[in-house]
């Protein structure tokens, strides 16, 4: 595991963004209020990652069995440009997917925003194989999930020792956007209204 001090800056030249298993049948097993307030904050960093140029990976667990990443998502990820590529897995780390890792490696971002669930199973081992890999990684806790309360604080804490920096949507977009004015300020406003 890489044993360096994460960086604390988003940068969109250099991070990219990560949509872990936001699949329909997973979400229908999630809290419904936790997920109300996850998919507007999944939406909004999808939405200024694509506006910043920011690359997105989308993966999928076992889509057969889980279903596709929710509509409302793929809607957005439609929009972006170019088309985000989905990545079907069954393991739980991404990492351990090879195509994953072909794409992180031809994007070549150091920096890796990840969302999505479980916060403790396939979150937090995809967060645990991009540091090993000497990634810097953060996590806005307000854009991952889990069924329980107690693996979702076990999958932040573990991450955090990891050496991720968990933080929230609003500060990692405000931090991507850098300024308060431009294009990309006000399309924040309007997101997080």
């Amino acid at each position: 595991m890489s044993t360096s001090l994460p960086s604390f800056a988003l940068r969109p030249g250099d991070t990219g963004l990560v949509l872990i298993d936001v699949q329909e049948r997973l979400v229908a097993a999630m809290p419904p209020e936790v997920v109300d307030r996850a998919i507007r904050n999944w939406t909004s960093l999808l939405d200024m990652a694509g506006r910043l140029r920011c690359p997105i990976l989308v993966t999928e667990q076992y889509p057969k069995g889980l279903g596709r990443t929710l509509p409302v998502l793929r809607e957005i990820l439609g929009k972006v440009t170019p088309p985000p590529p989905y990545v079907e897995k069954i393991d739980f780390s991404a990492c351990a997917e090879p195509r994953f890792m072909e794409l992180v490696a031809a994007v070549g971002r150091r920096t890796w925003l990840v969302a999505g669930m479980e916060t403790h199973v396939c979150v937090m081992q995809t967060v645990r194989g991009l540091r090993e890999r000497g990634f810097d990684v953060h996590v806005p806790r307000d854009a991952v999930v889990s069924r329980h309360k107690w693996d979702f604080a076990a999958g932040l804490g573990l991450m955090e020792r990891m050496g991720a920096v968990v933080t929230s949507t609003e500060t990692a977009l405000f931090d991507l956007v850098g300024r308060a004015e431009g294009e990309h300020f006000r399309a924040l406003s309007r997101l997080i209204r």
